[in-house]
């Protein structure tokens, strides 16, 4: 058993360095222990590498009643050839479907019973099963997710039946101006690549879709040294550790002695340079996506970015909001965003408006990014934006599941934890000319744009 040094900031004592760092199987390391004014322990993160590969990751919280546990697995749509596009969120969808131990109705009930929340999600880079308990019931959380994901058994019957349930999520989604118009964005940003596909697949690849295929999937995806076990509330780590030994060490799961996988690595990315795209759909509005290619996720200008978003289209305050809305009354929807992965990035506005309106709108938008990038922004709007930002990372962290998701996210995508102190640092620490500078290499690229409505767009 190994510790870590550490490095004391207010309250708190934090692990430096990268996670994987220590890959020792059965190496165990405090991370991160927080105490208040008095000196009492109001958390503590651990980690713990066991056997196989699998890391389980821990935030034990005074005070509260609940945990919450997730199992994140570092496969995602982009890691499908296009024969298998949409694959991992059908398998997300089969892991529900039984076990040689439960049937699916077993797997709801399970959890049910006891009042907790059991669900999953599937996104570009990694898939996260997840469950929020009592803190009493955690054993059974933990016994119900190992169950799930080491020993799905991808029935015939069941990729036939849920096959049906997936083509009416899509058709879901293709309903909704908002997904359409972010999907076509994101098809002009990175072409025919798994980045630039919808996650959920298309009618044609989900149909297409056989059992073996998805079967191979699992088996080649779902191994102990491409996942995490985290958990946070009401816990002890060693007692985690252990119940995780048993749930997951079914099947030989642990066996061998692999090492964890290392975090995705960067790779070349297509990357257009600029373009417009449309679609013709029987909506009411006009949904566009103006943007640019943007950042990837471990790039340090990404704080500066964060105020930048916020400043630009991340409030009711912000400049978009104000000008497309309060002030010319244009459209009723509008927003800015950014999204990173391992080695790229995209930062855009949407709006819905009235077909009629649509011109308007697009010079409006335009005419804000091009301030933005000549001119920043003003002392006022950098205080508001990092206050926006500091304020949201709190309050996003008051309860168990938004802490496991930090856990989760900081062991399998970033390979860092940074405490909430940190990060409220690096925030604070960006200036004006920080986000003129990053306004400024961004939003002086070409446009990539995607419009979706009614008629020719």
């Amino acid at each position: 058993m190994t510790s870590a040094s550490t490095s004391r900031t207010t309250g708190r004592q934090l692990a430096a360095g990268r996670l994987s760092v220590d890959q020792t199987i059965g190496s165990t390391r405090t991370l991160e222990t927080v105490r208040d004014e008095s000196g009492q322990v109001t958390s503590r993160v651990r980690r713990t590498v066991l056997p196989g590969g699998l890391r389980v990751i821990t935030e034990q919280l005074a005070g509260v009643r609940s945990a919450s546990v997730g199992v994140w697995v570092g496969v995602g749509s982009r890691d499908e050839t296009p024969a298998l596009h949409g694959c991992s969120h059908f398998l997300e969808h089969l892991l529900f479907k039984g076990t040689r131990s439960r049937s699916a109705m077993d797997i709801s009930v399970a959890l049910d019973a006891v009042g907790g929340e059991l669900n999953a999600f599937t996104a570009k880079e990694y898939t996260c099963f997840h469950a929020r308990v009592l803190d009493d019931d955690l054993p059974l959380a933990i016994d119900v997710l190992g169950d799930m994901v080491t020993d799905s058994q991808i029935r015939v019957e069941d990729v036939e039946a849920e096959r049906d349930v997936i083509l009416d999520e899509i058709a879901m989604h293709d309903d909704d101006p908002d997904d359409v118009v972010h999907n076509l964005f994101a098809e002009q940003a990175w072409g025919d690549t798994p980045l630039g596909r919808p996650i959920a697949g298309t009618v044609g690849s989900i149909s297409a879709l056989t059992r073996d295929q998805v079967a191979r999937f699992y088996r080649r995806h779902y191994r102990a040294p491409g996942m995490v076990v985290a958990a946070a509330g009401n816990l002890d780590h060693t007692t985690v550790v252990r119940q995780v030994r048993k749930a997951f060490g079914r099947n030989g799961f642990l066996a061998g002695g692999d090492l964890p996988a290392v975090p995705r690595a960067s790779s070349r990315v297509r990357r257009v340079h600029g373009g417009r795209t449309s679609a013709e759909r029987p909506f009411e509005q006009v949904n566009l996506v103006l943007g640019v290619n943007g950042l990837t996720r471990h790039d340090e200008r990404r704080y500066a970015l964060g105020v930048l978003n916020a400043a630009l289209g991340g409030s009711t305050s912000s400049r978009l909001f104000q000008e497309v809305r309060e002030h010319r009354g244009l459209a009723y929807s509008v927003y800015s965003f950014a999204s990173h992965h391992a080695d790229a990035g995209l930062v855009g506005v949407a709006v819905g408006c009235l077909p009629h309106r649509l011109d308007d709108v697009l010079e409006t938008v335009r005419g804000e990014l091009a301030k933005i990038a000549a001119d920043g922004i003003t002392d006022e709007e950098l205080e508001r934006g990092k206050g926006q930002l500091r304020g949201g990372m709190v309050l996003g962290l008051e309860d168990s599941g938004s802490r496991m998701s930090r856990l989760g996210k900081a062991e399998l995508v970033y390979d860092e934890l940074l405490s909430l102190d940190e990060v409220i640092a690096r925030i604070d620490a960006v200036t004006r000319d920080d986000v003129r500078a990053v306004a400024a290499a961004l939003f002086r690229q070409p446009e990539i744009l995607a419009v979706v409505g009614p008629g020719p767009a």
